[in-house]
This record gives C-alpha cells, structure tokens and sequence, in this order.
C-alpha cells in the first residue's frame, strides 16, 4: 500500500497566496476526486504535494518519507501523474509514449517484464490496435487513453491525474474513468482534479472541495455532496437525488 499525506501545506506565487494551510492524505483504495472552481487552487495544491513547486510551508510525505528527500523516479515509482497540460510535442507511437511510463526503471534494452506491463496497460485501455499508430494522427479521446496508459504501465500505486476528462465528449469521458475505477478495485488509489460533480458523485469515494485556496470539506459522498455545498463552492444552485446532480446556476432576483 502506497500513502500521499499532506500536511498544513501553503504555497505562495509572486506574493500571492494561492493554497492555504490545506492537508489531506489517500491511499491505495481510495478513488478521490479533488472539485472546486476555476482558481480555488487545485492544480497548484496537487503540483505541491507532489513536490513540482516549493511549499511556503507545510510538508509532504509519501509512505512516511518527505517527498523532497525522493529522486525524480523514487517518485515517478510511487504515483503516476497526469498534468492539465500534456500536449505531445513529437509525432512518436503509441506504443513509445506509453512505453515512456517505464522509464523511471532504467534506461537500455526493455526487459520481457517490462514489455509484459506496456502490452498490459495498453490492451486495458482499449489501444491494442493503435499501437503503432502516431501520436499525431489519433483522436483527442484516443490521445487521452494513451495518456491513461502510460501511467499504468508505471506500476505505481497511487495516480494523481488534473483534470483528465478535460475536452472529452461524454462516452471517453466515462471511458476513462471506468479505467480508474478499475485500477482501484486492483488495489490502485486515484486521485482526480474534476468539475463535472455528477461524474465525481458517480465514481469517486471520496470529495474533497476547495474554494480560494483552502479546503473547505473533506468526506464522502453522504457527507459532503450537498446543496449548500454546491452553493459555496460554486456559487450555483442544485437538486440533489442520490448521486444524481442537477446545477441550475443563480437565478436573478426579482427587482419588483
């Protein structure tokens, strides 16, 4: 069992304070999904929980161990990550980039166990026979499974992915996340920044919500997908029937 465990973390830009003494933990087991709106902080809390930007203050621990006492592929070992941003600079396969989630194992001639874990991750995610297509000529759905491939080809244990649904059309979108959802009934944990609440409500365990840097709730779905909730975080009104969310945004108030 793998353990990301962030502690008072505050982190500071230009002057600016972005995240604010913000703490949580998962583990393997766990399906999060990290909500709040535009600039709450989300992608800046995950990036320094995952040491890619230096805390103001607060720690980091990953299995008890701080994560700046870890090398680039100590980490990349433990949990996968998937940026917001992950545009493929060169036209490589498909085969190639999810290959590239094996790297922090060593460099040189790919051992059969290693070839075993990419034809694993790749035939999971639907790609057997786009395997030697390039990158360049695929779907942005394809391109987001590839993507979702390479991090289980890691073999990490935890997945921090921002945003991976992003620009998707529904059927991919549920597509990707059904791969989560596997990856934690294997024992995997996954992380997920998202603002569709319905598909959080639907696949995740747990919700955590951010609103201007802090984290305002931390639970399950019981416990903490409500309309006040939606409300602060927000700023929209709902209807809520089990995992069901409606969002009908503020009406205007009569002036009469």
């Amino acid at each position: 069992m793998t353990n990301l465990d962030v502690r008072n973390a505050s982190l500071t830009r230009s002057n600016e304070q972005i995240v604010e003494n913000a703490s949580f933990s998962y583990s393997s087991g766990e399906f999060v999904a990290l909500l709040g709106a535009n600039g709450a902080g989300k992608t800046s809390l995950i990036r320094g929980a995952l040491g890619l930007e230096k805390l103001s203050n607060g720690n980091s621990h990953v299995d008890g161990n701080p994560i700046s006492s870890l090398s680039a592929k100590q980490k990349a070992q433990k949990i996968a990550y998937l940026p917001q941003m992950r545009t493929l600079a060169w036209p490589v396969s498909v085969r190639e980039v999810v290959t590239l989630g094996r790297y922090s194992f060593g460099t040189g001639k790919i051992k059969i166990c290693e070839k075993e874990a990419v034809n694993e991750a790749l035939h999971k995610c639907k790609l057997d026979e786009l395997s030697d297509r390039k990158t360049s000529t695929l779907s942005g759905g394809e391109i987001a499974r590839v993507h979702c491939a390479r991090m289980l080809a890691s073999g990490a244990n935890l997945i921090v992915a921002d945003e991976p649904t992003l620009s998707l059309d529904p059927y991919h979108q549920f597509q990707i996340m059904n791969i989560f959802l596997e990856f934690v009934s294997r024992g995997g944990g996954v992380f997920v920044v998202i603002h569709d609440v319905q598909m959080a409500a639907k696949y995740a365990s747990r919700l955590i919500w951010m609103k201007n840097g802090r984290i305002v709730g931390d639970g399950s779905i019981q416990d903490t997908l409500n309309e006040a909730m939606i409300e602060r975080v927000y700023g929209v009104e709902s209807k809520i029937s089990g995992q069901e969310v409606t969002l009908f945004g503020k009406r205007p108030r009569s002036k009469i």
